[in-house]
């Protein structure tokens, strides 16, 4: 399975940006997949995750009420919608599948896409 992600940019506080990552070498159906991010001089952290079924959807509390994971398995493509970004949202976005029910564990994803970078001005 690769993954690649798109969709980040500049963006001012307050507005919206929708990543997308598409799989391929192999069929999203059985997979959780999640995004990550990871800011200037910390660690990667975990932002949404949707189990294969869409049965369970979990965030940070960090971006609960701002963000919407969602998926087309068929295209073999998750999305991360991002509403009312905050400057603290700035990060290199990255997408992974993992052959898992749930997980919000960074070690529990075996694929990764090469990310995708968000910036956010005040």
């Amino acid at each position: 399975v690769q993954l690649q992600a798109s969709g980040g940019g500049l963006v001012q506080a307050g507005n919206s940006l929708k990543l997308t990552c598409a799989g391929s070498g192999g069929l999203f159906s059985n997979y959780c997949l999640a995004w990550f991010r990871q800011a200037p001089g910390k660690e990667r952290e975990f932002v949404a995750a949707r189990t294969w079924s869409g049965g369970r959807t979990g965030y940070a509390d960090s971006v609960k009420g701002r963000f919407t994971i969602s998926r087309d398995n068929a295209l073999n493509t998750v999305y991360l919608q991002m509403n009312d970004l905050k400057p603290e949202d700035t990060a290199v976005y990255y997408c992974a599948a993992g052959l898992i029910s749930y997980s919000e564990t960074l070690t529990a994803y075996n694929y990764w896409g090469q990310g995708t970078l968000v910036t956010v001005s005040s």
